[in-house]
């Protein structure tokens, strides 16, 4: 553990021994809470609102919609807050509130998307991943493992985050990427997957931008057709593609840890409030490549909603 995170640890410890911090704080995501991968920040909050003793409201449109979450977050802002974790996929969309946010004097933390754009808008620092970076980690590895033609298959279109994923896999895969969009609706990531390799016999490699939702189908779309060469990798983890890394059906996960997205932001906005602490920089909650020796072991862990 680095020094950082050996910090922001002994933080949460003494968090979780004195809950005593009596701040309000809202989170405002741009993924709803019953999607797998938005459950495990929800539950990260949670967890950070019984460590510190705030009171945390979480909040997120009915869809991926932009006009509802500014609105989420001008109702946000008209509450005064001490703090507000937002994340950020559209940053022109999302700009005008999130500045009202920072004008009125509410501390911002901005966690998931919009690494790149969270300072200009005044957030106070950013917890999450590079998605670009991540994209490029991954495609170098699916090239270095054999891969010469891809897709990249994006359930959430018009989602900057995700776009730059599949920048950045076209670029470290330095192959032929053709983006596949979809709705969030796996048995249509299921046909499309399979309708692009029955399509084109060339294409070998598959990136998922969520596990549960285009990692899974994708890997039964591939062993619907007896493709046994084709690569399967996806962004985010799920118990259920765990277990496809683990027993080689599958190439490896992505894993940007969103328990950390929701729990750190509480925990730093809270310590704010109380004493006027908070990380001097962005902390990267990933990305970290989990292949089939590490994937058994954090399946329990996902299947907790914790992973």
């Amino acid at each position: 553990m680095n020094k950082f995170f050996a910090t922001v640890a002994t933080a949460a410890t003494i968090a979780a021994a004195a809950p005593a911090f009596a701040a309000d704080i809202i989170v405002v995501a741009h993924g709803q809470a019953n999607d797998p991968f938005w459950s495990v920040v929800k539950n990260g909050v949670e967890k950070a609102a019984e460590h510190t003793g705030a009171s945390v409201d979480f909040r997120s449109p009915e869809t991926f919609d932009m006009v509802a979450m500014s609105q989420l977050i001008d109702a946000a802002v008209n509450q005064e807050p001490d703090g507000l974790v937002v994340s950020i996929p559209d940053a022109d969309a999302l700009g005008p509130s999130i500045k009202r946010a920072v004008e009125a004097g509410i501390p911002v933390i901005s966690m998931n998307s919009g690494s790149d754009v969270a300072h200009e808008l005044g957030a106070l620092l950013h917890v999450g991943q590079s998605e670009y970076d991540a994209g490029l980690a991954a495609g170098k590895k699916l090239a270095e493992m054999g891969g010469t033609k891809g897709i990249c298959v994006n359930q959430e279109v018009g989602n900057v985050s995700l776009d730059l994923r599949c920048q950045g896999f076209a670029d470290g895969f330095a192959h032929e990427v053709t983006v596949i969009p979809t709705q969030n609706d796996p048995a249509e990531v299921e046909s499309k997957v399979r309708a692009a390799l029955e399509s084109d016999g060339d294409v070998d490699t598959v990136l998922g931008l969520g596990a549960s939702l285009v990692g899974e189908p994708a890997v039964k779309a591939v062993e619907a057709l007896g493709r046994t060469d084709v690569l399967v990798a996806s962004f985010d983890l799920s118990a259920g593609f765990l277990k496809a890394v683990s027993e080689g059906k599958a190439a490896f996960a992505i894993d940007q840890q969103q328990f950390l997205q929701g729990y750190l932001p509480v925990v730093f906005l809270a310590m704010n409030a109380e004493y006027g602490l908070v990380p001097g920089g962005d902390v990267p909650s990933g990305p970290n490549l989990v292949t089939q020796d590490a994937a058994a072991k954090v399946i329990d862990l996902s299947a907790q909603g914790i992973r």
